[in-house]
């Protein structure tokens, strides 16, 4: 079997980095990635840059015409998405609109909402957040407690979420808020974040700033034509739209990309030829990315071939964070000075997968989910 490219594709690649390489600002390593893309310079930089991508039919090249799209294989936003990673993510947020808001709506939204935010969407200037995660509600979403209770045509919001990235630059909140009495009563509202009532506090951690907000909700007025689809589908709705978000970051090319630049910094020091261990251990964690790559690939050829979701999915992201984790160990065993000012990206990179294993559902999830849905097993 051929793993290759065909040379359509390379020439896509090609055009990518073309289109980088013309719209990054001199200073994109240095300013910019450090920061992190969820920080405010990088959000206000990414609404600028992704409507110059818009313009070239870089944004959403795989989405149908009528929302902005060219149709093209899906190939071709997975290249697209390798390549926006490894530069450090100039879409910002927009990577999560692109991946699974925008493709979650085509499905389900109304022919409003594909109208409006579909095509925002696609214009590269719109900003959106996430509002699953609350202090009390993390990987267990059954148990979350902000609650949306229906009042004529509106619903009134309260409680709060947290780790909301892009919270305080976003212009609308995917929202998951419950809206009866059993666990599984809940709904998705799109909520424009300049509603009355919103508040957001910022907090520090490791993980750069812009990822970590908490995010209140306090009488909060909602129109019911703003829910997606009939109350109490969120489950379905959400476990859709996490089967595109699961593989939507490429952490394999990331991951290779900080794995060269240590080993680079190794053989500056003198270290890598003469150190067996550390080439064997370098080896192992480069072999285990390519795995996950493969992984990876093999879900959206499934995509482009139109075939029913597995449990593929949950492997590749579960394949992709072991190696993350590799590498973590390895940075932090054989180039600690790396990761404390002294080179950007492989300290951006350190911690911006501090919490990779818990965002977007934990590895055990994961794990949980594959032997139920894919083997077969009980419940434990």
């Amino acid at each position: 079997m051929e793993f290759g490219w065909a040379p359509e594709q390379e020439q896509y690649r090609e055009r990518v980095k073309a289109a980088l390489d013309e719209l990054l600002p001199a200073d994109w390593d240095e300013t910019y990635v450090p920061e992190s893309y969820a920080s405010d310079l990088q959000v206000h930089f990414s609404r600028e840059f992704c409507a110059k991508l818009a313009e070239r039919g870089l944004l959403v090249p795989h989405w149908p015409r009528e929302y902005g799209g060219n149709e093209s294989p899906d190939w071709e936003h997975f290249i697209l998405g390798e390549e926006m990673k490894g530069a450090g993510e100039p879409r910002g947020p927009q990577y999560m609109n692109v991946n699974w808001i925008g493709p979650t709506l085509m499905a389900y939204g109304s022919e409003a909402q594909k109208d409006q935010h579909v095509k925002g969407i696609a214009s590269g200037k719109v900003i959106w957040c996430q509002g699953f995660s609350e202090p009390n509600a993390g990987t267990d979403l059954a148990a979350l407690r902000t609650r949306a209770e229906r009042d004529g045509d509106h619903y009134v919001v309260n409680g709060s979420k947290i780790w909301t990235s892009y919270a305080r630059t976003a212009d609308w909140c995917f929202l998951l808020a419950r809206t009866g009495p059993t666990r599984k009563d809940i709904s998705i509202l799109l909520v424009p974040m300049d509603t009355p009532g919103i508040s957001i506090t910022s907090f520090p951690g490791v993980i750069k700033d812009g990822h970590l907000n908490e995010v209140f909700f306090t009488d909060v007025r909602v129109p019911v034509q703003n829910r997606v689809g009939e109350e109490g589908e969120a489950w379905k709705i959400v476990t859709y739209a996490l089967s595109y978000e699961r593989v939507g970051v490429p952490r394999y090319h990331t991951g290779l990309l900080a794995l060269e630049l240590a080993v680079e910094q190794l053989k500056a020091e003198g270290r890598w030829d003469d150190d067996p261990i550390v080439r064997s251990r370098a080896g192992s964690i480069a072999a285990r990315f390519e795995g996950a790559r493969l992984l990876t690939y093999r879900v959206i050829d499934q995509r482009v071939h139109r075939l029913p979701a597995t449990t593929d999915a949950n492997l590749s992201r579960i394949a992709s964070l072991e190696a993350v984790s590799d590498l973590m160990n390895f940075l932090g065993e054989f180039v600690p000075d790396c990761l404390a000012g002294g080179d950007p990206l492989l300290e951006d990179y350190y911690r911006i997968n501090i919490p990779a294993g818990i965002t977007g559902g934990t590895n055990e999830i994961q794990l949980d989910l594959v032997a139920q849905r894919g083997l077969g097993l009980p419940r434990g």
